[in-house]
């Protein structure tokens, strides 16, 4: 899925990263075998806003879910969470 522009991945909550992820099949060690460089701390820190990920980062794990969801699904998860 082509990420829509109105979507900015800096603003989208703890709660939202993690059914994100949950929504697309993706436990955190899942994440570690499809993305080279984010480990399952760093999506551990996300999803519990401890600490902020690179903008790099985030733009990686927004477009490994957004793969495997609709569009309205993304939208549904960052708008309502």
């Amino acid at each position: 899925m082509a990420r829509s522009p109105s979507i900015d991945v800096s603003e989208i909550s703890p709660m939202a990263w993690r059914l994100l992820r949950t929504a697309a099949g993706y436990e955190q060690r899942g994440v570690e075998r499809e993305l080279d460089d984010v480990i399952q701390a760093h999506v551990s820190m996300l999803e519990n806003d401890r600490r902020g990920l690179s903008q790099s980062r985030r733009d990686a794990l927004f477009d490994l879910y957004a793969s495997e969801l609709t569009d309205e699904q993304v939208r549904a998860l960052v708008d309502v969470f």
